[in-house]
């Protein structure tokens, strides 16, 4: 049988992600058959295992399946007991960073071939040791808290092993060291147990080896390719070797276990696993537990050889941080922990040091613990020769000029220049709380860099020998500690299983902390926010000056609420200035020591609040929809706050309890209330008696998501039951469900309905809220089961009668599968789904997907059945929609279906897809390249596509063959290798390598099995379907997006992005590898529009730089009077939607945050037979619905926006959808087109006539009167809701007499018609949508000119504002590299690559002096200098900076760069020289335009950037010479170097013309 088929598991070299699979091609799974001579008894596995194990290489390797999905069942033993004193030794082969815990090994009395498997070692009894972690247990209870090294630290190709000693005692061997006795009084029978638990996935049993002196294993071949072993020099080095190697886990591990927890009876400081840890060691002085925790004993005749024990290190050889730091840092926990100071107000400051060198192969880890969200940039981490004792701190290390090397981002910085840009895939600045770092410094002088445990290789070859570490909390970092390899956090999870096996008198145990006398009444703390106050002996609290500010405004009660104790406050005054009001909540922070941020809401840890009709926690929305909106509340209204005893909480609003808004709130928490925005005072009302909690009401909450269908309130009333699973939870008056903890819990979280459903009743409910954590989705059916009566399982499908689920596209009833392959897939479905289930009067049950039935699922149903969903997996939140209720006996489909239907793609209509000719030695291309057959081996199968893919074409192909001998899967991704550029192979063929994960001469993105790797790394795991599970027929299909994210899609549904960052020219590429034997394409290349149905392209006076066009595009001179995006007169006033942020001179609004809160009006009244009209912008495509646009009558200035404009109910007429509405009720059906559908691009327009009728205008066409008789004054209102997220106001154009639009047939410009015929689809883009829009690479250069805050005067309005040259922008409009200009004409290159901001005109000059007369020249530039050159208006010396830019690396003064700040002016008399070039490939090099590195506030990546200015230059006024700048890359070869470079000393001999911009 072949190597690697099933079953045979051999070490020949089959796929390896199979099962069986044996190490991936031409390796094996671990040592070959030639090296197992000598392994003799106790060197292999027995073939009884745990479930999920699969043994290859003669029963020496075992692996656990489902790595990614299952964390145990991975158990293993020896197939012989152990000798005594022969040391059972294993290999770790392979990790993965998916779970927690690791490899765990020792001894167990039970036999094997009897023994009844549990999941994991901790479960063994009758006999069994285990080493877990630092931890020895027997029978599953702690023995040794603190013994040898932290297994879970261990990484690929470490080894460890178990002795069983003649005298019985039981040893664990690292590595080859003795770790000393783990336990003692050993049976004389037992085998050796290994568990492949959590990370570890993958071992090797190496040849028995005898005790008592370090091992030798012999040499076997890796599995994979991975960095080599440690380098063993440290064991020939003796003793002192050996005291290097184990100092790490030795400084960290107190010598003696406290006696007493009489000093620590704060719980709420401590941290949790100090609480678990001392809970423990309560049980311990309890009695329960008979534990020897003193130190291990010294083997006789070992005292001090190093071979068995470790040095025993006094408590100032631990590694901690040194007492002398930054001015800002707080130090804490003995010197462990580190923070920053007033982490919203400071950034910098905050460098400390350890408080001693480092040694060789020490490893200082840090955890980060708290970040802050204000900054960019984060922590920064590295080592230094300078003595803290006697170091002058800097306020960022970076700026320290010696003896420093820094981890920053992702590169190097050595002595405070960059020295690698970039070190490693993983960034400092985007880590996460928790995140660990560490470093080292080997043996060899190398220094490494560990992120999370994973050595990201060597920084620096030479490091000096006697080197500190250093942290630097900057930016985003505020907190650090020191984490050693026994820390608390990594063994949380085995504390808690010793906790649940004691018993319940002894785990509960606590010590009473000391009588302390609390007031009766609760008060305001006198310690509150900065501009608050505490009036009326702590009752009151007020913002003095709230008209001036709208936050710090924070303020905690005096003392701890009790159980059951209600937090109640009146709202005693309010202004009306400010969006947002009051916001209440708890926290457990002491409000004593706790320094109070600006709003609660910045606030990361230990806090729950409500704020407008949401609930947070540590500033996360936890619940969109909640109760009661106090955005709404008025002076003399009340709102509280309580935690129950069973660690509920609850709100209240004006006595009545919106019920449970939060779960596991610990006890001992801090009432807090933040005066924002126009809450200004509040007082505290006496304690009340806790209401109890209501049933379900009959009317909710009307404001319902964009995912329903409609946000009226429904007339069944059906709803959830108030009985559920555990972990699920009831809202919104009983219409909506949603599971908590939905990151940690998958399942427990089952509902159903009230009461049963009646014949022909319709139970539909909305996906609102999914997460991508899971496999597996939202189950649905019925049940003949009471509510009262059913006792809740983890899943429903696990109940055994009277029930009927729908489960992906399987039927079931009572558990077992009834059909497949059902007309939908449950799993298949996202957010804004709709699911419905009816029983008929025939007893059939039938599925609605999205208002379309499905057919009959099953029959025989009895008369009475409840609705039942089950809130599994990925599915997080769902509501019944007011489509429930009764149904028409035909099953017609509702007409309230929304535009987001069953995923099922289709080939797009066109030319049909084709593989490339080049392709893999063993694949064939047949039908003319649309099938590829692999016709031998299991590799070499890559193929390509024939073209770049375009943005959102999907390249899709269908599995016609399996050979099923092979494991593995098909891989299939992105790269950006042109198929004709692999060069020349071995054979003379094409150079590919044997498969995809090798393809690294070119950035390549791909998916294999359910991983996403780049270049050959792992990037992420769990993504989407596995592709191993592929059948005959499957299709597989990938897309670029035009977010430059790559997905792939499994059978038409889209699996979400895989990939980010995906270069624009990239070919689709496929791996028929594995079982995967061929594939055809069933795609097609969108076929391109005739010329006479495509928009209008985009002419030389609106893009082009054409010869012919120096007076209108490249200056736009000539017409100054166009029709401009943003006009003076319009813009939106400052009153809005809490989610709503102005930008462009109040002329754009967008909503940054969730999907309503999204109202904007413009300023000023409507004029009548003015057309005001709004442009939109970008649409977000995860949600449902979109704008609403309409008028109100009342003055905008003092209005409380509400979350949505339907929940305007006075003086407000608005058109949403195709329907009209007058305060809240619906008073026209079908008007116009459906706003819901517009796209991006489309213009709407409001216009009122001379009688007073409202009309709506779209892309210039008028759709007729909308409302009539509309009363005036009255201002235009647009709801950024759903899908909307960003509008732009549009020019005003004045009404014709006749009552058509400046936009009709008569009044349409040359450039509006496209062979005479007129644009009349309602849809398509209007004639003066930006041909740029959709340029992704435009988009951001654009966000970044504006984080350079640059006044808008400076330059052109749209639509001649700006011009994208990147490669598909200039292809587009056909650009030639060069031009010629000015008199006498000289040529310059256009600015290929970069995007072109146009300033305005100089005044001075004439326009046909710039167009006509001068040259074309660039000058590179950096961001510091931008703002003074234009105020200047035009280049020269002195230098005034608005920002604070830290460029990427150090570079030399040479050429472009401009003087720094400090420079004395230059004299008038000898001005500096300026220095130009014709080309932007000399004037915009990295040493003349200095790279600066900024965060996309869109995307969140960090990406580089630089600057140059566009001038025109006088004839006659400069010199051209050769470049003066030493370059990387040879200047631009298209001109001659003697004139490569131009140089003017005289004034006034440059102007202006343009601001470029280039982002990496």
């Amino acid at each position: 049988m072949a190597a690697g088929s099933v079953g045979s598991g051999g070490s020949g070299g089959g796929p390896g992600p199979g099962p069986g699979g044996g190490g991936g091609p031409g390796g094996g799974g671990g040592p070959g058959p030639a090296s197992s001579g000598g392994l003799g008894s106790g060197g292999e596995l027995h073939p009884r295992t745990g479930r999920l194990v699969s043994l290859s290489a003669c029963g020496r390797t075992a692996r656990r399946q489902q790595p990614g999905q299952e964390f145990n069942h991975g158990l293993v033993l020896s197939r012989e007991p152990l000798r005594d004193g022969r040391v059972f030794t294993v290999r770790i082969d392979r990790k993965v960073n998916s779970w927690s815990g690791s490899i765990e090994i020792g001894v167990t009395a039970l036999d094997p071939s009897v023994l009844d498997f549990p999941s994991s070692a901790t479960g063994l009894k009758g006999g069994s040791w285990v080493v877990s972690g630092c931890s020895v247990l027997k029978d599953g209870r702690s023995v040794l808290e603190e013994y040898g090294q932290d297994l879970d630290q261990l990484g690929e190709g470490d080894r460890v092993g178990v002795e069983r000693t003649v005298s019985g005692e039981l040893r664990l061997w690292v590595n080859g060291r003795d770790c000393g006795v783990a336990a003692t009084g050993l049976p004389a029978r037992v085998w050796a147990v290994v568990d492949l638990y959590g990370k570890c996935t993958q071992i090797t049993v190496l040849p028995p080896e005898p005790g008592f002196s370090p091992p030798t294993p012999i040499p076997t071949p890796p599995l994979e390719p991975s960095a080599p072993p440690e380098d063993s020099a440290l064991a020939q080095q003796g003793t002192s070797g050996d005291e290097a190697f184990m100092v790490p886990p030795a400084q960290a591990r107190p010598e003696t276990f406290p006696n007493s927890l009489e000093s620590h009876n704060d719980f709420a400081s401590m941290e949790l696993s100090e609480v678990v840890s001392n809970a423990i060691l309560s049980a311990y002085n309890g009695g329960l537990l008979n534990v020897n925790l003193s130190s291990p004993p010294a083997r006789d005749g070992l005292g001090s050889s190093g071979a068995a024990t470790s040095p025993v290190l006094t408590s100032n050889d631990a590694l901690l941080f040194h007492e002398k730091c930054g001015t800002l840092i707080k130090l804490s926990n003995n010197n462990k922990t580190a923070e920053r100071r007033r982490p919203l107000d400071e950034f910098n400051n905050g460098v400390v040091m350890t408080n001693r060198p480092l040694r060789d192969n020490e490893m200082f880890e840090i955890r980060i613990d708290k970040l802050v969200d204000k900054w960019s940039g984060s922590i920064e981490i590295g080592v230094t020769t300078h003595n803290p004792n006697s170091l002058e701190y800097p306020a960022t290390m970076t700026n320290l000029q010696s003896g420093t090397i820094m981890m920053s981002g992702c590169g190097i910085l050595t002595n405070g220049k960059g020295t690698r840009r970039e070190y490693c895939e993983f960034s400092l600045d985007e880590l996460q709380e928790g995140d660990h770092i560490g470093l080292t410094r080997k043996s060899n002088s190398a220094l490494h860099f560990f992120i999370n445990g994973i050595d990201q290789g060597v920084a620096t070859p030479l490091t000096p020998p006697v080197v500190y570490g250093v942290v630097d909390l900057y930016g985003m970092a505020v907190k650090v500690t020191i984490v050693h390899n026994n820390n608390h956090s990594d063994r949380l999870r085995r504390n808690n299983a010793i906790l649940r096996a004691l018993s319940p008198e002894g785990a509960l145990r606590r010590a009473t902390p000391a009588a302390q006398a609390e007031p009766e009444r609760l008060l305001f703390h006198p310690n509150c926010g900065q501009k608050a106050a505490i009036t009326h002996e702590g009752r009151t609290a007020l913002r003095p000056h709230a008209t001036d500010d709208f936050n710090h405004g924070v303020v905690l009660s005096s003392r701890a609420l009790r159980d059951g104790e209600v937090f109640q406050v009146r709202i005693d005054k309010m202004v009306d200035k400010w969006a947002g009001s009051i916001e209440i909540g708890v926290t457990t922070h002491n409000p004593a020591y706790l320094q109070l941020p600006s709003t609660m809401t910045n606030l990361r840890s230990g806090t729950w609040m409500m704020t407008g009709n949401g609930v947070m926690h540590n500033g996360t929305t936890i619940l969109d929809e909640y109760g009661h909106n106090l955005d709404r509340l008025k002076a003399g209204d009340t709102v509280g706050v309580v935690r129950r005893e069973d660690g509920t909480l609850h709100f209240f609003v004006n006595g009545m309890t919106q019920g449970p808004a939060a779960w596991n709130v610990p006890p001992g928490v801090y009432a807090v209330v933040d005066l924002y925005g126009q809450a200004a005072q509040a007082t505290i009302v006496d304690d009340l008696e806790v209401p109890p909690v209501p049933e379900p009401l009959s009317e909710g909450n009307n404001q319902v998501s964009p995912s329903s269908p409609s946000s009226g309130a429904g007339a069944s009333d059906l709803r959830f039951h108030q009985l559920h699973g555990s972990n699920a939870v009831i809202t919104n008056g009983g219409r909506t469900a949603l599971r908590h903890n939905c990151r940690s819990e998958f399942n427990d979280a089952i509902v159903i309905s009230n009461r049963a459903l009646r014949d022909g009743e319709l139970f539909e409910i909305v996906i609102q809220k999914m997460v991508d954590r899971w496999s597996g989705s939202i189950e649905a059916g019925v049940t003949a089961i009471r509510p009262e009566d059913l006792e809740f399982p983890n899943t429903m499908t696990d109940i055994d009668y009277d029930t009927w689920m729908l489960s992906g596209t399987a039927i079931m009833q009572d558990g077992n599968t009834m059909r497949n392959n059902y007309g939908c897939d449950l799993d298949a479905l996202g957010t804004g789904a709709r699911i419905g289930m009816m029983r008929t009067a025939k007893g059939d049950l039938h599925y609605f997907i999205n208002g379309q039935d499905q057919g009959a699922a099953c029959s025989g149903l009895p008369p009475e059945v409840y609705a039942v969903v089950d809130l599994y997996g990925q599915c997080v939140q769902v509501s019944i929609t007011n489509a429930t209720g009764p149904m028409d006996n035909s099953l017609t489909t509702s007409n309230t279906a929304t535009e987001k239907s069953f995923p099922l793609h289709s080939p797009v209509a066109g030319v049909a897809h084709r593989f490339h000719s080049t392709c893999g030695k063993n694949v064939t291309l047949e039908e003319d390249g649309k099938r590829a057959v692999r016709v031998a081996g299991y590799a070499h199968g890559l193929v390509f596509s024939t073209k770049e893919l375009k943005a959102d074409e999907v390249f899709e192909v269908k599995v016609e063959e399996l050979d099923e001998k092979w494991a593995g899967s098909l891989r299939l991704g992105l790269t950006t290798l042109a198929p004709g550029e692999t060069g020349p192979g071995a054979g003379g063929g094409p150079g590919l390598p044997p498969s995809l994960p090798e393809l690294r001469t070119k950035t390549t993105w791909m998916v294999s099995s359910c991983e996403v790797r780049r270049d050959g790394q792992l990037q992420r795991m769990n993504y989407g379907r596995n592709l191993e599970r592929l059948g005959v027929g499957s299709r597989v299909g990938i897309r670029r997006g035009t977010d430059d994210t790559m997905h792939i899609l499994v059978d038409g549904e889209d699996m979400g992005p895989a990939a980010t960052g995906i270069a624009k020219n990239v070919w689709a590429v496929l791996d028929l590898y594995g079982p995967v034997r061929s594939v055809s394409i069933v795609s097609s290349s969108r076929m391109e529009e005739p010329e006479s149905t495509q928009p209008p392209s985009p002419s030389s006076d609106t893009g082009s730089e054409g010869e012919d066009d120096d007076e209108g595009e490249e200056r736009g001179l000539g017409d100054q009077n166009q029709v401009g995006i943003i006009p003076t007169a319009l813009e939106f006033l400052e009153n809005h939607g809490k989610n709503i942020l102005l930008s462009n001179g109040n002329c754009t609004a967008t909503r940054v945050a969730s999907y309503n809160q999204g109202i904007v009006v413009i300023s000023q009244p409507l004029v009548p037979q003015l057309l005001v009209q709004i442009r939109i912008d970008f649409l977000n495509r995860q949600w449902t619905s979109s704008l609403v646009l309409g008028v109100i009558t009342c003055p905008p200035e003092r209005l409380n926006f509400p979350a949505s404009a339907c929940a305007l109910k006075r003086a407000a007429w608005l058109l949403r959808g195709r329907g009209v509405f007058h305060n809240g009720l619906k008073i026209c059906e079908k008007f116009g087109p459906n706003l819901d559908t517009c796209p991006e691009g489309t213009i709407l327009g409001l216009r009122l006539d001379s009688c007073g009728g409202l009309h709506l205008h779209v892309n210039g066409v008028d759709q007729g009167v909308a409302v009539p008789d509309v009363p005036q004054p009255c201002h235009a209102l647009v709801d950024l809701y759903g899908q909307c997220e960003q509008v732009t106001i549009v020019s005003p154009e004045p009404g014709a007499a006749n009552g058509k639009s400046a936009g009709t047939q008569g009044d349409m410009e040359k450039a509006d018609m496209v062979d005479g015929i007129k644009e009349s689809v309602c849809w398509g883009p209007p004639p003066t949508a930006s041909p740029l829009k959709s340029c992704e690479y435009h988009a951001l250069c654009s966000r970044f000119q504006e984080l350079l805050l640059l006044p808008e005067g400076y330059f052109m309005p749209p639509p001649k504002r700006s011009l994208c040259y990147c490669e598909s922008c200039r292809k587009l409009r056909g650009d030639e590299a060069h031009r010629r200009r000015g008199e006498p004409p000289r040529e310059y290159a256009l600015p290929f690559g970069w995007c072109r901001f146009n300033l305005r005109v100089n005044p001075r000059l004439e326009a046909g002096t710039l167009t006509k007369k001068w040259h074309m020249a660039y000058h590179g530039s950096n961001v510091a200098a931008v703002r003074r050159v234009l105020d200047r208006g035009e280049l020269g010396a002195g230098t005034a900076s608005i920002l604070s830019c830290r460029p990427l690396k150090s570079e030399p003064r040479v050429g472009f760069e401009e003087p720094g700040e400090n420079c004395a002016p230059p004299r008038e008399e000898q001005p500096p020289p300026v220095l130009l070039s014709p080309s932007l490939q000399y004037a915009g090099a990295e040493p003349l335009a200095s790279k600066v590195q900024f965060r996309d506030p869109k995307s969140q990546r960090t990406h580089q950037a630089q600057v140059a200015f566009q001038v025109c230059v006088r004839p006659g006024s400069y010199t051209p010479g050769p470049p003066s700048a030493a370059l990387r890359e040879p200047p631009d070869p298209h001109f001659s170097p003697a004139e490569l470079e131009w140089v003017t000393k005289e004034k006034g001999a440059t102007l202006l013309y343009a601001l470029l911009v280039r982002v990496e």
